[in-house]
């Protein structure tokens, strides 16, 4: 007879080959049509609210492995939180004006074509961000995120871009605005100023010249000093700008540094002190006489020939002079550097800026006048050589500024701008006390910060462009000063724009809101920085929607502390004096394995959707889970491999589960806790420990940590222990008995639980799972919450189910060492012996007998010794094998008409089935 039709086989539907890249699409149908997003809105009504604003990424191209990144973080913690009882509304944004879809539009009809109308050019602009935004929609919808995609908001929306006019509006108000002539960075392909937030650092060569600027009235200096010198005396200065010497005002000294008058050849120098030994090491040249020491503030007063302009500059003190390098003297050029205008404003310097916004100096500029900027060092130098006035020519290796979008050197010029004060009204003041109230994640977030709020300049806010928030500001042309009306003036603007987007108020005639005024006045023409536009998204859309005026949390990569983490906080304390979230959390930059860049030119670039054809999102949902967001995160193909062998373990468990509860009705057949087997509940239990911990870190969104909890209990505690052990009880025993009706039982819970767990983060196989679950009650497991149970395991229950699991694993190492050396086939081929001490003796010797299918071997014979470590001895079991349940059995043989099988056996297939108590 065969016994084969009296195994209780599982059976399921759900596959082992998971097939994403077809199964999700699929998945993503199902939610749409039951409208997944609108019912979590609906059963979450009157729920308290977690609001995680989504920071705006650009409309231009499609989405890159970091925007996926970011995006599962967000969904990740979106979906954790609704699970958890909040609700959660998530509008997903665009940041839709600048330059980069400027650039696109004039590369696609070229610069000409929309020279004289304007407006059809922004036309052009909104079409295309428009069809940018919804191509990065599709992506961003295929990898799972749930949002209210039909209501996302873009910058380029008419009340958004109404509602950074009323923005500015406020902080002019508020007395934070001002228009000044400054230095900028300022992109010459672009011909525009630029944000900090626009700014990339990258090493370069430069030209690093030591220039002589001769001392004017030498003898007065002479004689106050009573030196006796024939020599002719000079100030050295140190720049890596040799191009912004035509615009010299004055040689910064630091009025507390040591000087000193030194005999250098057949001239004199003046020089810090402390630099004269790396000067004499920069000239190879070892006899530099020292003449003369004296402070710094002794200098001032006195003045310098510029080295080929006919005109005095005068010695000034600068609070950024130091001696870490050059000469210790500083040319200023207040046209071209911040620190150089701070100190040109505290000693009425001009402000001389012979630039013009293509790069290129002024005809008017004596000598180099016409000439490029780039081009200029070498001309220079040659007119500094010209007039003896060159002491030293270098190249100097250095980090510099360089536009975000074209990669080119930026320069610093002085331009009429509109700025955020960070000191007027207490701006910077009232960000950094603010600060303490908001929780940095990682903690690190703070100090970066609050180091950049301290040491940030003004915020240039115009644009010279034209795809942008305009600033309808009035000035009076002969003094600056705004028009008393600008308040009305901005919500009239702020109106028109509301009705017609900003092309309604660039068509519109403004003459009409001045009237008899209008000849007095000037309309600024310039555009707002798109850091500005997002950067008031927590009140054009936050407060807009009802969302409230401060977010519970941003997420963004670490570079936005200086972009959007820091425009909006700035934006908020200028408008409402509070900080616009409550908690910021950064995650790291995706490297390669190697922790390089990804680069085109590297090859080393994985795009998400590359991924997502191959292996599926939740796959890359996966990666992003495992990886810890708070340093660098690595990808390359192999990490990849990696992790769909991960999803492949956690799959092949919830396959396992779910085959073995395909005949359990859970209405009729569930086994309360005090009627199952020890190490179900003692399994229940360990799982709803682990629930509290995955809990805990999604609310302290360490991922990382539940994605390998998850992992670890699927592979250790159910396939290395629980899942190997029920095997038995499942496939043999009676197939309505209590043995395979509680461990049945506590399959379904462990299903349910786990259901819940990965659901924020392998979101297709939840829902999957969840469909294959007959008892499902929902049409989405996005629309269940934590199951929790009250399994009552006692304190001896809870040792002894310990005890068991930490003897597993030593037990099966012995009966692999058996199997090697031969002398078991199978692990049901042995007999063990496991002595153990008193204590746990007593723990296990009331159901001693069933350690068997524990250890899963035929006998396990428990012996007491008196004290160490377990002893656990392997023999080999000579009796029958049963042909149902393989085990071997000294009842095989004895049973008339069944002599194949053992008593247990017959037991469970022809009588009513074997008792168990410990598993």
């Amino acid at each position: 007879m065969s016994y084969k039709d009296t195994l209780n086989l599982p059976a399921t539907d759900f596959p082992m080959k998971a097939n994403l890249p077809n199964r999700e699409p699929k998945i993503l149908e199902h939610w749409d049509t039951i409208k997944l997003y609108e019912q979590i809105r609906k059963k979450s009504e009157g729920l308290k609210k977690f609001i995680l604003h989504d920071g705006p990424p650009y409309a231009n191209g499609d989405i890159h492995i970091g925007h996926a990144v970011n995006k599962i973080l967000k969904d990740i913690v979106i979906k954790s939180k609704t699970i958890s009882g909040y609700d959660t509304p998530f509008i997903p944004g665009w940041d839709c004006h600048g330059l980069p879809i400027e650039l696109m539009i004039e590369k696609k009809h070229g610069k000409s074509k929309f020279r004289d109308d304007r407006n059809a050019f922004r036309k052009a602009c909104r079409e295309y961000a428009s069809k940018q935004v919804e191509r990065q929609k599709s992506d961003f919808v295929r990898l799972g995120i749930s949002a209210d995609w039909d209501n996302s908001y873009t910058s380029m929306d008419k009340n958004f871009e109404a509602s950074a006019v009323r923005s500015l509006a406020t902080i002019i108000k508020n007395n934070h605005i001002y228009f000044g002539s400054k230095p900028v960075h300022w992109c010459i392909e672009s011909e525009s100023a630029l944000a900090e937030a626009e700014v990339e650092y990258q090493d370069v060569v430069s030209d690093a010249v030591d220039v002589l600027f001769k001392l004017s009235k030498q003898d007065n200096f002479l004689k106050a000093f009573k030196i006796e010198n024939k020599k002719d005396i000079f100030f050295v200065i140190w720049t890596t700008t040799p191009w912004t010497l035509p615009a010299n005002q004055a040689i910064a000294i630091g009025d507390n540094i040591q000087y000193v008058l030194a005999d250098i050849g057949n001239q004199s120098i003046i020089i810090a002190k402390d630099l004269i030994e790396s000067l004499s090491e920069k000239l190879d040249f070892k006899d530099i006489k020292i003449v003369q020491s004296f402070h710094g503030k002794d200098l001032l007063g006195l003045k310098a020939e510029h080295p080929f302009y006919k005109k005095e500059v005068p010695i000034i003190n600068a609070d950024h002079v130091t001696t870490e390098n050059g000469t210790g003297l500083v040319h200023i050029a207040p046209g071209h550097g911040q620190d150089d205008y701070i100190a040109g404003l505290k000693n009425n310097l001009e402000v001389f800026n012979p630039v013009n916004d293509k790069g290129v100096f002024i005809d008017s500029l004596e000598i180099f006048g016409g000439m490029h900027v780039r081009k200029a060092n070498a001309p220079i130098i040659e007119e500094l050589i010209k007039n003896n006035k060159l002491l030293c020519h270098q190249k100097y290796s250095h980090s510099y500024p360089h536009c975000w979008r074209f990669k080119t050197p930026l320069i610093f010029r002085a331009t009429p701008q509109w700025f955020i004060s960070m000191s007027q009204n207490r701006l910077r003041k009232n960000i950094l006390n603010t600060l303490k109230d908001v929780n940095w994640v990682p903690d690190w977030g703070h100090e970066r910060i609050k180091n950049m709020i301290e040491n940030r300049p003004d915020w240039c806010v115009s644009r010279q462009r034209f795809w942008g928030v305009p600033i309808p500001l009035f000035i009076h042309k002969d003094t600056n000063e705004l028009h008393e009306q600008t308040e009305l003036i901005l919500e009239k603007a702020a109106k028109i724009i509301e009705k017609g987007n900003i092309e309604a108020w660039f068509e519109y005639d403004k003459k009409e809101l001045l009237g008899k005024d209008r000849d007095n006045y000037r309309l600024v023409t310039d555009t707002l920085d798109v850091w500005f536009d997002s950067g008031i998204s927590h009140i054009s859309v936050m407060q807009q929607r009802g969302l409230g005026d401060i977010a519970d949390l941003y997420l963004e990569g670490s570079d936005q502390h200086r972009g959007w983490f820091q425009s909006s906080l700035i934006t908020a304390l200028a408008t409402t004096s509070k900080p616009p979230y409550k908690t910021v959390l950064t995650h790291g930059f995706v490297v390669d394995a190697d922790g390089q860049k990804m680069s085109k030119s590297q090859g080393n670039v994985i795009a998400p959707q590359s991924i997502i054809k191959d292996k599926g999102s939740d796959i890359l949902r996966l990666w992003v889970a495992n990886t810890d967001y708070t340093k660098e995160m690595n990808i390359s193909p192999e990490i990849i491999k990696r992790t769909t062998e991960s999803y492949r373990r956690i799959r092949n468990t919830i396959k396992f589960l779910l085959s073995n509860v395909s005949d359990f009705d859970e209405m009729k057949e569930e086994v309360k806790f005090s009627d199952m087997m020890l190490i179900d509940k003692w399994i229940i239990q360990s799982a709803l420990d682990l629930q509290e911990s995955i809990k805990d870190n999604y609310n302290n969104y360490k991922f990382h940590q539940i994605a390998q909890d998850i992992q670890n209990f699927c592979t250790t505690e159910l396939g290395g222990y629980y899942l190997d052990i029920v095997k038995d009880r499942l496939y043999t025993t009676h197939k309505a008995g209590l043995a395979r009706k509680s461990c049945q039982s506590v399959c379904l819970k462990l299903l349910k639980m786990i259901n819940i767990w990965i659901a924020p983060i392998l979101s297709f196989t939840a829902e999957e799972m969840y469909g294959h679950m007959k008892n499902s009650k929902l049409k989405s497991i996005f629309l269940e919450e934590w199951i929790q149970y009250d399994v009552g395991l006692n304190k001896n229950e809870k040792e002894i189910g310990e005890i068991l699991f930490s003897l597993k694993q030593p037990v099966s190492k012995k009966l692999e060492e058996a199997r090697n050396d031969g002398i078991i086939g199978s692990s049901l081929d042995a007999t063990i012996k496991l002595g153990v001490n008193e204590e746990i003796y007593q723990k296990l010797l009331a159901t001693s007998k069933e350690l068997k299918y524990i250890f899963i071997s035929s006998e396990c014979h428990l012996e007491k010794i008196l004290e160490g470590d377990p002893v656990i001895i392997i023999e080999k079991n000579n009796d029958l094998k049963c042909d149902r349940c393989w085990h071997r059995n000294k009842s095989v043989g004895s049973i008339p008409e069944h002599e194949s099988i053992c008593s247990r056996c017959h037991q469970n297939v022809f009588e009513d089935g074997e008792k168990r108590q410990l598993g």
